[in-house]
C-alpha cells in the first residue's frame, strides 16, 4: 500500500465547517474569516536573511482564521489541529517563549499592541491544514492570518508589506527563530500558477508563470524539524561573523549577498573553515535562483532542475542542513522518470523535498518514491501535490 497524494481541498469547503466548530467552540458566529497560506521553496535557502535572491511559491494548504469580538481585555485563542483554548491578557501579553504553538499568536498579538494598532479582546479560532515542522511554513499561515484577523476587529487596514514585516519580527522576538522576510512575504503575496522570486534586499518581487506541463509535488519526510533548537540561528550567526571578517576589508558588503566568491578565497585567513562553507553556500544560491528565474522564463526545464540538484548538494555539504531522510528523498527522485528536480525545502534537518514532476509522471512518482522511502527508512511518507495559490485574504463567510 502506498502513501495517499494529498491536495488541499477548495478553501469554500472549510468556511460553513469552520463556522460549525466555531459556533460549538464558542456558543457564537464569527464575525470574520480570514486564510493565510503555507509555501515552498522553489530554490533559495537560507539566503533570505542574508539580503539575497528566494523564489518561494504559495501553496494551496493553508491556515484559515475566524474571530470575534469581546467585552474584555481577553485574548481567547482555540486551535483545531492541538483541540486546546489559551487565553492571553491583552495588557501583559508580552513574555519570553514558551516553545508552545499559542507563542506565534501571541507574538503577534504583542507587536500590534506595541506599535499602537487598536486590538481589541476576541474570539479566535485557527485550523490550520499546514503540516507542522515541515519546512512548509505553518508558522508564517498563523501568523498573517492572526494579523489579519485581529487587525480586522479594530477597524484599521495594514497594508500587507507591513504585516509581512510585522510578522517576521513576531517571530524572530516570540518565538526564538531569527527567520528571514520570505516565509511571511510569500504568504502574504503568493500569486496564482506563479513562482515569486523576491530581492529579499529592497522586497522587490517578480512574479514568474509556472508552466501547465509540471505539478510541484512536496514529498514529507516525516522527520521533524526544530528551528528554534538553535541549528537554524547558529548557521545565521555564521553568516554574521564573516560579514564582520571581510566588511574592514569590502566597506560595501553589508550582507552575504555582497560577498563573490573570490572576495571570500581573498579573505579566506580571516575566516574558520566551517564558516566558509556556510558563506561559500549563500554566495552559489543566490547565482542559482537568478540562473533560475531565467530558466524559468524561458521553459529551459531542465536546466531549472539541475539547479535545484546543486542547491541541495550546497545544502548537505557546504551548510549542513540537510539528513540522512532528505537525501535519501532527493536520490530516490533523480531515478524517477519525468522528474525535472528535487531538493530539500525549508530551513532542513528534516522536513520536505520539492519536486518538479511532469503532470503524467505524478502518480508512478508517488508510487516508486513512497514505496523506496518507506523500505529504506521504516517512515511512511507524505506527499502532496500542490498547485500556486494567491496570498492571503479575507474569505466570505
Amino acid at each position: 500500500m502506498t502513501s495517499p497524494i494529498l491536495e488541499p481541498g477548495p478553501v469554500s469547503k472549510r468556511v460553513d465547517k469552520i463556522a460549525e466548530r466555531f459556533q460549538a467552540v464558542y456558543g457564537t458566529n464569527p464575525l470574520g474569516l480570514f486564510r493565510a497560506p503555507g509555501r515552498v521553496n522553489l530554490i533559495g535557502e537560507h539566503t533570505d536573511y542574508n539580503d539575497g535572491f528566494v523564489m518561494p511559491v504559495a501553496i494551496g494548504f493553508c491556515c484559515c482564521a475566524a474571530i470575534t469580538p469581546r467585552t474584555d481585555r481577553k485574548l481567547s485563542v482555540y486551535s483545531e489541529q492541538f483541540q486546546e483554548i489559551v487565553e492571553f491578557d491583552l495588557d501583559r501579553v508580552a513574555e519570553p517563549p514558551r516553545q508552545h504553538w499559542s507563542d506565534y499568536v501571541r507574538g503577534v498579538a504583542a507587536l500590534l499592541c506595541n506599535e499602537g494598532y487598536p486590538v481589541k479582546g476576541a474570539e479566535l479560532f485557527l485550523d490550520g491544514q499546514v503540516p507542522i515542522g515541515s519546512g512548509l511554513s505553518s508558522s508564517a499561515a498563523i501568523e498573517v492570518a492572526t494579523a489579519l484577523a485581529l487587525t480586522s476587529l479594530g477597524g484599521v487596514t495594514i497594508p500587507l508589506l507591513e504585516v509581512d514585516r510585522l510578522c517576521q519580527r513576531a517571530e524572530n522576538t516570540y518565538t526564538g527563530a531569527r527567520c528571514g522576510i520570505m516565509d511571511q512575504f510569500a504568504s502574504c503575496f503568493g500569486r496564482q500558477n506563479h513562482a515569486l522570486m523576491l530581492d529579499c534586499r529592497s522586497l522587490e518581487p517578480k512574479y514568474l508563470r509556472l508552466p501547465s506541463s509540471i505539478r510541484l509535488v512536496i514529498c514529507n519526510t516525516m522527520v521533524r524539524h526544530e528551528l528554534a533548537a538553535g541549528e537554524y540561528n547558529d548557521r545565521r550567526a555564521s553568516c554574521e561573523r564573516v560579514v564582520k571578517a571581510v566588511c574592514k576589508f569590502l566597506p560595501h558588503v553589508r550582507a552575504l549577498r555582497d560577498l563573490t566568491l573570490e572576495d571570500l578565497e581573498r579573505h579566506r585567513s580571516l575566516i574558520t573553515d566551517v564558516d566558509s562553507r556556510r558563506a561559500r553556500h549563500v554566495i552559489t544560491e543566490n547565482a542559482r535562483v537568478i540562473d533560475a528565474k531565467e530558466a524559468l522564463q524561458t521553459l529551459e526545464l531542465v536546466r531549472l532542475g539541475a539547479l535545484m540538484y546543486q542547491s541541495h548538494d550546497s545544502l548537505d555539504r557546504d551548510y549542513q542542513v540537510s539528513c540522512e531522510e532528505l537525501n535519501v528523498m532527493v536520490e530516490l527522485a533523480r531515478n524517477c522518470v519525468g522528474v525535472y528536480g528535487a531538493r530539500m525545502t525549508g530551513g532542513g534537518f528534516g522536513g520536505c523535498t520539492i519536486n518538479l514532476v511532469e503532470n503524467d509522471a505524478v502518480a508512478e512518482f508517488q508510487s516508486k518514491v513512497a514505496h523506496e522511502y518507506k523500505t529504506t527508512t521504516g517512515l511512511s511518507p507524505q506527499i502532496f501535490v500542490s498547485g500556486a495559490a494567491g496570498g492571503a485574504s479575507e474569505l466570505s463567510k
